[in-house]
């Protein structure tokens, strides 16, 4: 067998999980999946790679440019890699699902592939978590989705933990209320990705006002409300202002601890989302924790709000576990010494043959502890 290292090497945005990291990214699911569990959310897996026209159906349209095509040879028909388990949750919801009660709680949990990462994400393998609540469109809904997401984060660990608020449907309804053409909507829409208040001002008019507005209502959530709140809006835009209001101060209420932000002229990679978005940072952690909104569901375009949690950042917010105390057991020892062990708590490590130094042989693999004449012995108190 070659040994050459051109045999470690990945493609770029893939890895491989190694030890101890592969047990703490495991672990940390598992957590999520019982909060997640304990507050309604019935659990669905679908596949890893579907019939293209179904996956890239709706909400799966959005991420259409980061999914990986491939031809199923059996029936000759093109397929797709996920890039996203939200729209295969939603397609689940409208077809198998169609006849549940709704609302519909479901959640999920898998690997996602995309064509390519970017400069906050370069990982383009990773794992997703995460809920959808389907068949709502009540603010009660939004609340509950961005406070559960924050609760499970920080019951994993997360410290710092913010959530940004964001409404990507409001400068459209801008843009429409004052009967900006299409160049000038191009020219708007490039300066607020930028930030770029000079850009915005340079449009004129009262869509300039407006939208310069919304660019400097950003922040922290008691400011940033209260600038939102002194903008003549139009009527459209006002509501959702107004449920966006509902929603911060309900979750900054229920979530002590997080920490709530507002920036609501945010719209990238919000491709799919048709009302109130969020994306969950935490301080010193590079890239998103996870992010949500509101979407359609399924061709019938149900109401629906959900979120996914990216586990590669997640597990860089969370600090790693102790160190798990291992137990060497020397060659010989009895299958029955082993499970007492083991029932207390320990990690067992079999010698697999004799050793002349077995204590070298433990330290060797990584225990703590040996197993010496039925008693457990510090390794660190025997140490030459």
């Amino acid at each position: 067998m070659s040994d050459s290292p051109s045999k470690a090497l990945l493609p770029d945005g893939l890895r491989d999980a190694l030890p101890p990291d592969a047990a703490h990214e495991a672990a940390i699911v598992e957590r999520f999946l019982q909060i997640i569990g304990s507050r309604g959310y019935d659990r669905v897996d679908p596949p890893l790679v579907e019939f293209e026209d179904s996956l890239l159906e709706g909400a799966g349209q959005g991420v259409a440019l980061a999914t990986f095509r491939l031809m199923d040879p059996v029936s000759q028909r093109m397929m797709g890699v996920r890039a996203d388990m939200t729209p295969q949750v939603a397609r689940i919801a409208a077809t198998r699902l169609r006849k549940a009660q709704r609302p519909l709680r479901l959640a999920y949990a898998g690997p996602v592939l995309r064509v390519r990462g970017d400069q906050l994400r370069p990982e383009r393998q990773f794992f997703e978590v995460g809920v959808e609540l389907i068949g709502t469109d009540r603010a009660e809904a939004d609340t509950e989705i961005i406070s559960l997401a924050a609760d499970a984060l920080m019951a994993v660990g997360v410290k710092d933990l913010s959530v940004d608020i964001n409404l990507p449907t409001l400068t459209p309804l801008v843009f429409q209320a004052t009967g900006m053409d299409a160049e000038a909507v191009e020219k708007s829409r490039l300066a607020l990705d930028r930030k770029d208040a000079a850009g915005v001002s340079a449009l004129g008019g009262n869509a300039a006002r407006i939208l310069g507005g919304l660019l400097a209502a950003a922040g922290p959530m008691d400011e940033a409300l209260a600038d939102l709140a002194a903008i003549d809006l139009p009527d459209t835009a006002r509501e959702e202002c107004r449920r966006l209001e509902t929603v911060a101060r309900q979750v900054a209420a229920a979530t002590p601890g997080l920490t709530v932000t507002i920036d609501p002229i945010e719209n990238r990679g919000f491709e799919y989302h048709t009302g109130l978005s969020f994306t969950l940072f935490a301080k010193g952690v590079r890239g998103s924790l996870g992010r949500g909104g509101r979407y359609l569901a399924g061709g019938a375009g149900e109401p629906a709000i959900g979120f996914t949690l990216f586990l590669d950042s997640i597990a860089r917010a969370v600090p790693a576990p102790a160190a798990v105390q291992k137990i060497y057991l020397p060659f010989g020892t009895s299958g029955e010494a082993g499970r007492r062990l083991r029932e207390a708590g320990w990690t067992t490590v079999a010698g697999l043959e004799p050793e002349d130094d077995e204590e070298r042989a433990a330290r060797q693999l990584g225990c703590t502890d040996i197993l010496r004449d039925g008693e457990t012995v510090s390794l660190s108190q025997n140490r030459a």
